[in-house]
């Protein structure tokens, strides 16, 4: 169980593509104050964190009910998040300040960019693939576990600007972007294995 929890939540943390995520949210909060900074990241969180649960806990009832079988998923999931780790490595994931005031924690931050295509089909998939209580109760708690710690990135995502600069948080998404394009692949395959048995 202690393997499981570290590997999912190490899958979780980076499909959550952390150091982007604060490249966006720098960005796109460049004016507000440090107190608006912190009820925005921890909007975020919360948003994240409802997302991801209902995503997870009842992906299975999406997949009866559109009548998707669970390793045609696996494939269009895998698909969409090579594509998104591709435009990570490439630097052309890009977001552009907001110019109106609007609340930017829950849409563009939480969703998509923290949430986006790729992720819901990550959690859809993990969601229908563990089945014990055990399993889903470990899942649930390294789920819980990533949204705390980009959570707690984010609240301090100004001193990480200052220690590592932009640059060094681009190098750090591009990275990211490779590990995701290995679990995308790893879940496409394992798709089209099964799909093909």
């Amino acid at each position: 169980m202690a393997t499981l929890y570290i590997n999912l939540f190490l899958k979780v943390f980076l499909i959550f593509t952390p150091f982007f995520v604060i490249s966006a949210f720098l960005s796109l909060t460049k004016d507000d104050s440090l107190a608006e900074r912190r009820r925005i990241a921890v909007k975020i969180s919360l948003a994240v964190a409802i997302s991801c649960f209902v995503l997870f806990f009842f992906g299975t009832y999406i997949f009866a009910l559109f009548g998707i079988t669970l390793d045609a998923f696996r494939i269009g999931a895998g698909a969409v998040l090579f594509l998104s780790a591709v435009s990570m490595i490439q630097g052309k994931a890009t977001v552009s300040p907001q110019t109106s005031r609007e609340d930017v924690a829950v849409v563009p931050l939480a969703i998509p960019i923290t949430v986006g295509p790729g992720t819901i089909g990550v959690m859809l998939v993990l969601g229908a693939d563990l089945v014990t209580l055990g399993e889903k109760f470990v899942a649930g708690l390294a789920l819980l576990s990533a949204v705390v710690v980009l959570g707690g990135l984010l609240l301090i995502a100004g001193r990480l600007e200052k220690v590592l600069g932009q640059q060094g948080l681009t190098i750090l998404t591009k990275l990211t972007g490779l590990f995701v394009s290995a679990i995308a692949a790893q879940i496409f395959f394992t798709g089209l294995k099964n799909f093909l048995a």
